[in-house]
C-alpha cells in the first residue's frame, strides 16, 4: 500500500485517539512513521474503520486502567523503543505524560499535566501567577455547595473540577437553581466519551459575561505561539453547548496582542512546555480570563477549520514537538484554502426519539458547505440536550467574510429537522 511505514520506521505510540486526534494518525503514517495505537476499541471507544486501516498496529488495552497501559507500553518500548507517546484525548493528557516521564521521552512536566486536568489546581497557580481567573470554589456535597455558593455569589456557573465536553457546565441564577443542577450532576451515570464518569467534585465559579473564544497554538522554546482564535457559537444558556465556530474570529489588532499576551502567560503559569494548546477564554469588558487551557489538539472539527484559514496543520507539529522533531518546520504554513471557515453542529432540542431526518440533502448542495455528516438515523434515541453528546452530526463551510460565516452558519442551523 502507497505510504506504508516500513517494519524499521521509528514507532509513536497515540494513547486512546479520538475526534481530532484520529489527524495523528494519517500524518503520522504521511510522514513514514509506524503508529501504534493503544485503544479499548469496543463500544463508544472502537476505532472508526477509515482510521484503523491506518493504523500501523493496534493495542487493546483499557486505557483507564494506567497501571495496565504502562506495563504494556514499557514492555514494548524496552524490545523496539518509541520516539515518542501522544495523547489523543482531553483525558489522557497527566496519563500520557507520567507515561512520557517514565520512558524518558519527550512530554509535559507531570506536575503540569496533573493541572490541566483538574480545573481547580488550574485556577490557583494561574490565580498565583497575577492573572485574572473567575472567582471560584470548590465543592464536593451538598454543605461545600452551599459554602461556595456563598463565596462566589450568583449568578455563577456549576461544572465538574474534571470533565470536558460542556458535560454538566451550568448556569445557576439562584440557590434553588444551583441544587437542582447539582443533583442532576449527581444522578448522571452515562459515560464520558472514554467510559469515563463524574465523581461529584465541583467549581463554582463566577459567572463572566462576554464572548466566548478559543485560541489554538503551540509552544515552542518556552513562548506560547497563537495560530488562530476561534469564535464560538453557543446554546441558550443555562447550557453553554457549543453549536458552532468561526475561525477566525473578528478581533482588532489591540484585543488580539491582549489576548496573545494573555495566553502565553497562562502557558508559563501551568509549565506548558512543548506542543499544542486549545485555551478558552471570555471577553470581559474586552479584557481576556481564563475559562480552561487543555494541552492538546482542540475538538469539534477546529483542527481543520484552523489548517483551512491558517495553512498550518497542529497533528503535524504535535507529532514533532512529542518526537523531539523539528517543531519550526513542522509549523511551516501551507497556501490557505479560505479566508474563513466555520462548522455548525446538529442538534434536536426537546426530541427523545428520532422518526425522520429532513434536509441534509439540501445542506449537501449548498454551494458553501465542504462536508456534512449525520451520525443519528430514525429509530436512535436523542440524548439530553446540553453536552458534546447530544450533538448529531455538523456541517463544515467556508466564507470570504466573517459576516457571511456567521450567516452560513445561521442558515445551516434552520436546514436540518429532526421529527
Amino acid at each position: 500500500m502507497p505510504g506504508t511505514p516500513s517494519p524499521a520506521a521509528p514507532r509513536v505510540l497515540i494513547v486512546e485517539p479520538t475526534s481530532s486526534a484520529f489527524g495523528l494518525i494519517h500524518e503520522a503514517r504521511a510522514r513514514g512513521l509506524h503508529t501504534v495505537v493503544a485503544s479499548h476499541d469496543q463500544g463508544d471507544r472502537r476505532l472508526p474503520d477509515p482510521v484503523r486501516d491506518s493504523v500501523g498496529t493496534l493495542l487493546q488495552v483499557d486505557c483507564n486502567d494506567e497501571a495496565a497501559l504502562g506495563a504494556l507500553a514499557a514492555g514494548l518500548h524496552a524490545r523496539t523503543p518509541f520516539t515518542g507517546v501522544l495523547s489523543g484525548d482531553e483525558f489522557y493528557v497527566a496519563t500520557t505524560a507520567r507515561l512520557a516521564d517514565r520512558l524518558g521521552l519527550p512530554g509535559l512536566p507531570v506536575r503540569s499535566a496533573a493541572a490541566l486536568r483538574d480545573k481547580a489546581l488550574m485556577r490557583a497557580r494561574v490565580a498565583a501567577a497575577g492573572l485574572r481567573v473567575p472567582r471560584y470554589a470548590e465543592a464536593a456535597d451538598a454543605g461545600t455547595l452551599t459554602a461556595a455558593a456563598a463565596l462566589v455569589g450568583f449568578p455563577a456557573v456549576l461544572k465538574p473540577a474534571a470533565s470536558a465536553g460542556s458535560i454538566h457546565v451550568t448556569r445557576v441564577d439562584d440557590a434553588a437553581g444551583l441544587d437542582r443542577a447539582y443533583r442532576e450532576l449527581l444522578h448522571d451515570t452515562r459515560p464520558d466519551d472514554v467510559g469515563g464518569y463524574l465523581d461529584g467534585r465541583v467549581l463554582v465559579e463566577e459567572y463572566l459575561p462576554g464572548p466566548e473564544i478559543s485560541v489554538e497554538g503551540y509552544v515552542h522554546q518556552g513562548r506560547a505561539v497563537v495560530v488562530s482564535v476561534t469564535g464560538k457559537i453557543l446554546s441558550p444558556e443555562p447550557h453553554f453547548l457549543e453549536i458552532g465556530h468561526i475561525a477566525q474570529a473578528e478581533l482588532d489588532d489591540a484585543a488580539r496582542e491582549r489576548v496573545e499576551s494573555y495566553v502565553d502567560a497562562v502557558c508559563r503559569a501551568l509549565d506548558v512546555s512543548l506542543g499544542p494548546f486549545h485555551c478558552e477564554l471570555r471577553l470581559v469588558g474586552g479584557e481576556p480570563v481564563l475559562v480552561e487551557i487543555g494541552a492538546r489538539l482542540p475538538g469539534g472539527r477546529v483542527t481543520v477549520l484552523t489548517e483551512w484559514v491558517t495553512g498550518i496543520s497542529l497533528p503535524r507539529i504535535m507529532l514533532a514537538a512529542y518526537t523531539g522533531g523539528d517543531v519550526p518546520s513542522a509549523a511551516v504554513a501551507g497556501a490557505p484554502s479560505a479566508k474563513y471557515a466555520g462548522v455548525h453542529n446538529f442538534t434536536a432540542p426537546g426530541t427523545e426519539v428520532i422518526q425522520a431526518v429532513h434536509g441534509l440533502e439540501r445542506v449537501r448542495a449548498a454551494g458553501f458547505v465542504r462536508e456534512a455528516v449525520l451520525r443519528a438515523r430514525p429509530g436512535d434515541r436523542v440524548p439530553p440536550f446540553g453536552d458534546f453528546r447530544c450533538r448529531l452530526g455538523f456541517a463544515m463551510f467556508t466564507a470570504d467574510t466573517h459576516a457571511e460565516a456567521l450567516a452560513h452558519q445561521a442558515a445551516l442551523a434552520g436546514m436540518v429537522t429532526f421529527a
